[in-house]
């Protein structure tokens, strides 16, 4: 008898839980919905397509300015390894196969939109999202200029960026949807 009152005890309690969970919590009291403009400045992501792009340009040159005044701090300058435990923006291309695989935005990453998107993101470091787009196509077109992916006078724009090709474009799986 002991037994059988202790399983329709513990069942009975789990049938009162579940009954209870069924019931949506009660709403918090605070916050509001996000506005369309709010939206629309999060809405930021770049595809590997370049789809999302938006419109500016950036050259290399204007890029290596800015890169002097802004990046070099923390990443290094061409040819430094970074002071300050910032990732390593340049160089390792053609050690992936090896032992001791370098990588970097120039060596690993498979999409040059994915560089521009980074930067656009979380750059610089300490006010993230800050740059203006040109800035971000001028920090773009010099990284790939120091990895030697594009040419000196390299102008990158939402046309011309998702046409470089990156030396990892075919070390990674292509996703099947897309």
């Amino acid at each position: 008898m002991r037994f059988s009152t202790v399983i329709l005890t513990v069942l009975g309690t789990m049938g009162a839980g579940l009954a209870a969970a069924a019931e949506p919590p009660p709403p918090l009291a605070f916050g509001r919905l996000a506005t369309p403009a709010e939206i629309a400045a999060a809405d930021i992501d770049v595809r590997a397509d370049g789809a999302g792009l938006p419109p500016g340009r950036g050259s290399v040159t204007d890029g290596s300015a800015l890169y002097a005044s802004g990046c070099a701090a923390c990443h290094g300058g061409p040819g430094q390894k970074p002071v300050t435990g910032a990732p390593l923006l340049m160089g390792g291309l053609g050690t992936l196969a090896t032992p001791k695989p370098v990588k970097t935005a120039g060596s690993y990453w498979p999409y040059a939109t994915t560089l521009f998107d980074y930067i656009r993101r979380a750059m610089p470091f300490q006010a993230p999202g800050s740059l203006t787009d040109d800035q971000v196509y001028a920090l773009t077109a010099y990284i790939l200029r120091l990895n030697g992916i594009v040419p000196e006078d390299a102008v990158l724009d939402a046309a011309s960026l998702p046409k470089v090709r990156m030396p990892n474009r075919d070390g990674f799986v292509p996703n099947p949807n897309g």
